[in-house]
């Protein structure tokens, strides 16, 4: 098993800057890939960007491009995800997951995943 807890989630204005944090414990070794979804009120959770945890690979979706930037620390066992220029559209639930060498499938499906953790809450005001 994996557990993942997610942090740094708030309340900011439209412009600023966020680092979400995800701290993964347990069986970390098994970890292939780690990655960021958001969900907003009343829409599908959707993808945001992951890392593979061995090569670095890093994938982002189209609306974060430029914007956003994923990392990792494997000593710590942690991924980041730090967010410049936020805006509205932004604010949902950010969700982490993780997804285990013995699984397949593409990092942009939540389907992918076989661990998550509890959600960081993200708000942009204008």
């Amino acid at each position: 098993q994996v557990q993942l807890v997610e942090s740094g989630g708030g309340l900011v204005q439209a412009g600023a800057s966020l680092r979400l944090s995800c701290a993964a414990s347990g069986r970390t070794f098994s970890i292939y890939a780690m990655g960021w979804f958001r969900q907003a009120p009343g829409k599908e959770r959707e993808f945001v960007s992951a890392v593979s945890w061995g090569g670095g690979s890093t994938y982002y979706a189209d609306s974060v491009k430029g914007r956003f930037t994923i990392s990792r620390d494997n000593a710590e066992n942690t991924v980041y995800l730090q967010m410049n220029s936020l805006k509205p559209e932004d604010t949902a639930a950010y969700y982490c997951g993780a997804r285990s060498t013995y699984y397949s499938g593409s990092l942009h499906l939540q389907t992918t995943y076989n661990y998550w953790g509890q959600g960081t809450q993200v708000t942009v005001s204008s």
